[in-house]
């Protein structure tokens, strides 16, 4: 945490050439003590503006709808601005902390202080090329290890029997998330295996920038009884996981080969646009099967399907259903 605060106070410096000394808040001990445990509270004045700053204990990146709440609370005690300050921060987060209007700061990185009229974006540090997308299938991986309680020994035989993939893409699969820095591969006998060095919720924050959609086409159909698609996914699924209306189209999902045996199969109808009784059909990258509950897809996959869309009523649903994750 002095780490934190210091890379702050020196940030400012020598972007804006402000001199700010962050000290410790007295009025920390009115707090929830939820709050406290999950945060440090400095004083600092920036720019004559009386400001608190909200810095984490830990590395986990909470949810921008979660941050909110969490300020709402601290404004009750105090009557400046309030700026979270987090050493590392996924870069859709920011973007949702930055359309929430909430001050935060990055050391090293990024800030926003919008009552300020700062928005300062840097290139991140390009250590290890952590901008490329994750392999569909080093993705899948990530999901299973996510999908299952305890912590799990991972070798490429044991992926490739659950997962149905090849061996030797799983031997590099394992190579792919070890030069990530999720995992530490070790050598058991003549067996390589990979343990995660994070929990589930630390996996996903760290791995979430290099996950992509599983959805790589969309398309609309009139299915007939010759083929059935039981996986529901997208607006169908966000429904079912939170209280978003279902859509009055409902949307499938199945993957590459699977689609196309139904075209092969025939007896659908391919659309140019939506028609009554008409589905929508995505197509991932990856079988959906692989991690559905009970006909849904799960919800990690379904996240990483909608996280870009631009409806404010599609986020707040992603957020919640996010939130219940028990991790």
């Amino acid at each position: 945490m002095d780490q934190l605060a210091t890379n702050f106070e020196r940030y400012l410096k020598e972007t804006l050439d402000i001199d700010a000394r962050p000290k410790q808040w007295l009025g920390t001990g009115a707090l929830p003590i939820f709050l406290r445990n999950v945060y440090a509270f400095l004083e600092v004045c920036i720019l004559e503006t009386p400001c608190l700053i909200m810095a984490t204990k830990d590395n986990t990146d909470q949810t921008p709808a979660t941050i909110q709440k969490h300020v709402v609370q601290v404004h009750k005690k105090w009557q400046g601005e309030v700026i979270y300050v987090q050493q590392k921060v996924t870069a859709y987060n920011r973007k949702r902390l930055i359309q929430h209007k909430i001050p935060f700061v990055v050391p090293l990185n990024q800030m926003y202080l919008p009552f300020l009229g700062i928005d300062l974006r840097e290139h991140f540090k390009n250590i290890r090329k952590v901008e490329q997308n994750f392999s569909p299938s080093t993705q899948v991986v990530v999901l299973y290890y996510l999908s299952k309680n305890g912590q799990l020994r991972l070798t490429p035989k044991t992926l490739a029997n659950a997962l149905g993939y090849s061996i030797m893409t799983m031997t590099r699969v394992l190579d792919e998330l070890d030069g990530a820095g999720l995992g530490t591969i070790t050598m058991e006998g003549r067996e390589r295996v990979l343990y995660f060095d994070q929990d589930k919720k630390q996996v996903w924050n760290s791995a979430l920038e290099r996950l992509r959609s599983p959805v790589k086409k969309r398309v609309w159909v009139k299915a007939f009884s010759k083929y059935t698609i039981e996986v529901m996914a997208g607006f169908s699924a966000l429904a079912h996981y939170s209280n978003l209306a279902e859509p009055v189209n409902p949307v499938l999902a199945l993957d590459g080969k699977q689609w196309k045996t139904v075209k092969t199969k025939g007896g659908l109808m391919i659309l140019d646009v939506a028609e009554p009784n008409a589905s929508e059909v995505e197509i991932w990258s990856y079988s959906p099967e692989l991690f559905e509950e009970n006909g849904i897809v799960d919800r990690f996959s379904l996240f990483l399907s909608l996280r870009d869309e631009n409806d404010e009523r599609v986020q707040s649903a992603l957020e919640g259903m996010m939130e219940q994750i028990e991790w």
